[in-house]
This record gives structure tokens, sequence and C-alpha cells, in this order.
């Protein structure tokens, strides 16, 4: 199974992109994450799409239409999700055939504050079920205080959180697997 990554942050030392390498390593057997650096991306201009797709934003549907899931990571910026991450979601949900429908998807956030990105996690889910994405309903994985749950390299030290990722992982697997038929 090969899942699409998209993170949220575009900072370097971001904990949500750490998330994303630790869902990485504890996929199970077989799953694969591949992930897309939505800097990538120009802001998204109507105009411009309707002269024709720039190549970063062709590349990027193509990869989203090819993966089998997605995985989305994202911190929370006045309790939403962040300004790439939008971006990324408005360049794909547009005609012709926008590569999201149908599509399965498992959200994470994290945050340095006590709600774990909350508020972000929710509101992705609200914009993806517009667009026909079917969001994995749970376990959820919202890491509270991520600057105690990883180390100084980014690595996902917190042996519960990352018991709760792997979790989290499996029941997306089973969730993508159903989907597909």
């Amino acid at each position: 199974m090969k899942l699409l990554g998209l993170c949220g942050s575009t900072r370097t030392g971001s904990y949500n992109r750490a998330l994303l390498m630790a869902a990485a390593e504890l996929a199970p057997a077989g799953v694969t994450i591949e992930t897309w650096d939505l800097r990538r991306l120009p802001l998204y201009d109507e105009d411009v799409r309707l002269s024709g797709l720039p190549d970063e934003v062709t590349a990027f549907r193509e990869a989203v239409r090819a993966a089998d899931g997605l995985v989305f990571t994202t911190p929370e910026y006045n309790r939403s999700i962040t300004t790439s991450l939008k971006n990324a979601v408005d360049w794909g949900s547009r005609a012709p055939s926008q590569p999201f429908d149908g599509k399965p998807a498992a959200i994470m956030t994290a945050s340095p504050g006590l709600l774990g990105g909350a508020f972000a996690n929710h509101h992705l889910r609200q914009v993806l079920v517009y667009l026909n994405v079917f969001v994995l309903p749970g376990p959820e994985v919202m890491v509270a205080q991520a600057a105690s749950r990883f180390d100084t390299t980014g690595r996902l030290t917190d042996e519960a959180t990352r018991a709760t990722v792997a979790k989290h992982m499996s029941a997306f697997s089973t969730f993508a697997r159903r989907l597909a038929g």
C-alpha cells in the first residue's frame, strides 16, 4: 500500500513533519509513505488555473491520484489548518477531475499546547468531507505538549505516543483496504 504524506508545516524542525516520519516508521509491513513538500506549490490563483495548471500542481494532483491513501499531519494555526495545507487542498479540489474524491485519509496533529492541535484536526475533517474524502474516524492522534514527545533530532520517543501512532496506522491500513474492496 502506497500512501502520500502531506505535512501542513513548512518549518524544518516541525513536530508535524517528525510525526509524519514516525507514521512512516510505525506503519504496518507493506505500507509506505511518500511525502510531498507543499512548499513546491504556488499560491492558489483562479486566473492561473484557468490558463493551465502549473507543472508542480499537475505533479501534486497526480501524486494524490496515484496514492492508495493520504496521511495528513498539521499544526494548528488560529484554530484551523495551515495556509500551505489549505492551498494544497484548494489546488487539488478544482476541476478537472479532482483527485481527492473517494480517497481514504488519516489525520494526525501535533502541538506544543495542551490540546494537541484538536481544532486543526477537526477543521481538516470538515474540509475533506466536502471533497468526498473518507477520513479514518479513530483512533485519533493529537499529540499534546509535543516538545516533550520528540527528541532533539525529531524522533518520536514517547512510548505511549508511538503506540498510539502505530495503532492509528494499523487501523488506517485496514480502513483503506476495506474502502478499496
